[in-house]
């Protein structure tokens, strides 16, 4: 589970990461003895960090007593990547303009991808990411889009891992996979349809830095009863994924470096 860190001679710092880390995956209100076993932490020890960081605004508590990320640290965490969400944005919408379509970017953070930013479409449609929130590479088409221009390693790695099948669509056979970033690596595009979230489909194109290296992905979502209206959009993304690169070209380094986690390391 996220946050379990219960090591001997964790840090203050460790624990108090601990207790953020439970909300990583999940949003929702959590009450104190959740907190406490996802964290890994005695109760008292979570009580008491749980205290310091509602009163700095950290956390913040409903109406039962649950806790819930506090809006301070949401108004923190707003600056993260703002260099880039806004070089991003104005494409977005353009995009959106253009299609009608939920369009969204989205970066590659160890196995799977950040969504950077989003533009939500009025079209009804089920919706699997969030600003800010992460799903697996392999079953996402902006996933796959990164994947198939990443180097040998990163593919191999994250093929190797665990590939989780989040629907009966989604695709966990990693010989399957192989062929299809393949595929991806020829035709300049991916397409998912109900991998992630049933009743959507979804068509992406890789975003490259100056240099010719992957950086990221453009995508747009579609209801899966317009799943033959896809590939329309794809002449529209391809020239915003351009737009995008000559934007990003003024960027400092630090803001294009990509995350490499732990899980997609090379093995020894």
């Amino acid at each position: 589970m996220a946050g379990r860190t219960s090591a001997p001679g964790q840090s203050v710092t460790g624990r108090v990461l601990s207790i953020l880390a439970v909300f990583e995956l999940s949003p929702s209100a959590r009450s104190l003895s959740e907190i406490a076993a996802e964290s890994g932490l005695p109760q008292s020890t979570a009580h008491r960090l749980l205290g310091e960081l509602e009163e700095w605004g950290a956390v913040q508590r409903d109406a039962r007593g649950r806790y819930q990320i506090g809006l301070r640290l949401w108004e923190l965490g707003q600056h993260a990547g703002r260099q880039l969400r806004d070089v991003v944005r104005p494409f977005l919408q353009d995009l959106f303009g253009l299609t009608q379509e939920t369009a969204h970017f989205a970066i590659r953070d160890g196995a799977d991808v950040l969504y950077i930013d989003r533009v939500y479409g009025t079209r009804r449609v089920p919706q699997a990411s969030r600003v800010g929130g992460r799903l697996p590479m392999h079953a996402t088409a902006v996933g796959r889009a990164i994947l198939a221009f990443e180097d040998d390693w990163v593919r191999d790695a994250v093929l190797a891992g665990t590939l989780v099948k989040r629907t009966a669509f989604t695709k966990t056979d990693p010989d399957q996979l192989r062929r299809e970033l393949e595929k991806i690596r020829g035709q300049g595009f991916a397409l998912a349809s109900e991998e992630v979230r049933l009743g959507s489909c979804s068509l992406a194109v890789p975003v490259f830095q100056a240099d010719g290296h992957i950086f990221g992905g453009l995508g747009i979502v579609l209801p899966i009863t317009r799943a033959h209206q896809l590939e329309r959009n794809l002449p529209i993304l391809l020239g915003t994924a351009q737009r995008i690169q000559a934007g990003i070209a003024h960027l400092p380094p630090s803001a294009l470096r990509p995350a490499t986690r732990a899980r997609t390391q090379p093995q020894p």
